[in-house]
């Protein structure tokens, strides 16, 4: 791994240098921000006691854009990325600006997911355990490619409702695929990782609690847009049997969060995209969490989640069809840990709640309002 480094030190000169962008220049577009009134009042749904400008994400995207155009090679997929990611911040932006109806929203999404296809970033094949590399035709792989990234920028959207959290989960996520990517000889979307990377961590510096400027859809869907096309760039697009999984488990807490919004929603006969107040880090406020406590505690699970995916990665518990035995233990532990750290929320979520009187009496409300909204 440090050889790796050696060799593309621009990887850490990309994390570095979106990182002083990012922290230099998001003040400046707070500022803006609030001169032109974009800015996130509080209300019901809303954890912010005070107005927070928006529009974070214009930081994030300049913080991304300008070490990429100095270190990528730009003829090729990383081009279809950039420009993606460009109509993935303006699509938020203009979101940000006047508010986008769901349709038209979803339209843009997926204007800025078509626009990598042309450059070669699509799911053309997937490689199982035991069956080996399975070939997927353009009419298959281009429009699950497109799911795929419009899911991870909702999936990144909808994770952005607390200070500090979607950055910090985007941050762990971004480092995660870097390491992944630069194991698999995969230099650009190593480094474009590690520019995601800096960039959130840049970010952090002012949107941690109390937060003082707030990512927006801009920022959100640039993240999703990044994350969901460097995993296929980096990984999916190998031959590496264990890959097929490990963007699953890097991005498992904005997809369990996602899922675990979604199906209420259709439990209750709302629209996907109604708001509501029953996403994770709302679930971590009504057991008593602050809102530091609970984005700490959301990022330790992706830490630990993405601690799983590497050692998958880079123990060798499994060579030339031979299992090695103390390699096989580590995994098994590590992977252990890491469902145990995930029955732990799921205990915290689930029991917890039900102890707290308080929060029964909530819930009950709450299911009432929604079943007679139904």
């Amino acid at each position: 791994m440090w050889s790796d480094l050696r060799a593309n030190p621009e990887v850490v000169w990309g994390a570095l240098i979106a990182f002083a962008i990012v922290v230099l220049l998001t003040p400046a577009v707070g500022g803006m921000a609030r001169l032109l009134g974009v800015v996130d009042r509080p209300g019901e749904r809303r954890l912010n006691k005070r107005p927070i400008p928006r529009l974070g994400g214009l930081a994030i995207f300049l913080g991304i854009l300008v070490p990429s155009l100095a270190f990528l090679s730009l003829d090729g997929e990383m081009r279809g990325i950039v420009l993606g990611a460009a109509v993935a911040c303006v699509v938020g932006a203009v979101d940000d600006f006047r508010g986008l109806d769901p349709l038209p929203k979803l339209a843009g999404q997926v204007a800025a997911a078509s626009i990598p296809l042309a450059f070669g970033v699509w799911i053309d094949h997937f490689t199982f355990p035991f069956i080996g590399v399975v070939d997927l035709s353009p009419w298959v792989g281009m429009p699950l490619t497109v799911v795929w990234i419009v899911a991870v920028m909702n999936m990144v959207n909808f994770l952005d409702g607390m200070d500090g959290l979607a950055a910090g989960v985007c941050a762990i996520s971004g480092l995660t695929f870097a390491i992944l990517a630069l194991s698999l000889g995969k230099v650009d979307a190593a480094i474009l990782s590690a520019v995601v990377a800096g960039a959130c961590i840049g970010f952090l510096r002012h949107n941690f609690f109390p937060a003082r400027i707030f990512m927006g859809d801009s920022g959100a869907l640039v993240l999703g847009f990044t994350l969901a096309t460097v995993s296929i760039s980096g990984l999916l697009k190998t031959a590496s049997t264990v890959v097929l999984f490990l963007p699953l488990l890097v991005l498992a807490v904005p997809i369990i969060d996602t899922s675990f919004v979604v199906a209420k929603r259709v439990k209750y006969r709302q629209p996907i995209s109604s708001p509501d107040r029953s996403h994770l880090h709302h679930r971590f406020m009504n057991i008593g969490f602050s809102q530091r406590r609970a984005a700490l505690t959301m990022w330790a699970w992706t830490a630990c989640l993405g601690a799983a995916a590497l050692a998958t990665r880079f123990i060798p518990f499994r060579e030339g069809g031979d299992w090695h035995t103390g390699e096989t233990i580590a995994v098994i532990a590590i992977a252990l840990g890491a469902l145990a750290f995930s029955l732990y929320i799921v205990y915290l979520l689930e029991i917890v709640k039900l102890a707290n009187p308080r929060v029964r009496r909530r819930r009950a409300e709450q299911e009432d309002t929604e079943r007679l909204s139904a």
